[in-house]
């Protein structure tokens, strides 16, 4: 993906700090819910920021309208292969290493009346969260990554394609260790790792937002409906 030219890239650097900051904290305030939501906070305050100060925000961010019809077919793709190997992992590898995954009854997403989840609640959570961690966040630290070692190897032509690796890892582990998802859902946290670092490569690749949106809300969606049969 070649870079583009844009201020303020470095604004990305605010929910990662404000993210792994919080494990730096005493476990008391690590509790409060309002700490807990300040990563996300941040970083829609720095996407904001961002927004302000950029012109083409589209195709920064793989928006534009031509892209939609591609990025729905590979998008329901990807969703239905990870929601079925994710739903696969919670429910049967995990309790079969002595896992317990009845808590899942309990967690914000289970209260929330089924009419409301279905889709409506998922497709706007999947949209806010692409748009922070893929569009803003991933998309943000391949630009400043990129742009920090082109100025230090100038006679490199272009990026070469393992610079990438970084941000990706970085905005992965980011989204997974964001302070409510690992509140929520404990050790299962870890399976927004290969989330993110799949919708990452998608968004690296196609620079299609649509596509990463997409296969995040048809996973949840495959997710959500076969926890909540399994544990009725």
């Amino acid at each position: 993906m070649k870079p583009t030219s844009e201020r303020v890239a470095g604004l990305a650097f605010i929910p990662l700090v404000t993210t792994f900051g919080f494990y730096i904290l005493p476990v008391h305030w690590q509790s409060n819910l309002v700490v807990q939501f300040i990563p996300q906070l941040s970083a829609y305050l720095a996407l904001g920021l961002w927004v302000i100060s950029n012109t083409d925000l589209a195709r920064k961010l793989g928006l534009e309208l031509h892209k939609i019809l591609l990025g729905v077919k590979w998008g329901l793709l990807t969703g239905i292969f990870l929601g079925c190997l994710n739903t696969f992992i919670i429910l049967s590898i995990v309790p079969a290493l002595g896992g317990d995954i009845s808590f899942l009854r309990h967690t914000p997403h289970a209260q929330i009346p089924y009419w409301v989840m279905m889709p409506w609640f998922i497709l706007c959570i999947a949209c806010a969260v692409e748009l922070n961690f893929r569009g803003f966040l991933l998309g943000r630290l391949v630009t400043f990554w990129t742009t920090t070692l082109r100025a230090r190897h100038p006679d490199l032509k272009r990026p070469q394609k393992f610079w990438v690796l970084f941000p990706l890892l970085l905005s992965a582990l980011t989204f997974s260790f964001d302070p409510f998802m690992v509140a929520t859902f404990g050790s299962l946290h870890w399976i927004a790792v290969w989330d993110g670092l799949i919708w990452g490569w998608m968004w690296i690749r196609m620079t299609n937002l649509y596509a990463v949106m997409t296969a995040h809300a048809i996973e949840v969606i495959i997710l959500y409906l076969a926890v909540r049969t399994a544990l009725l």
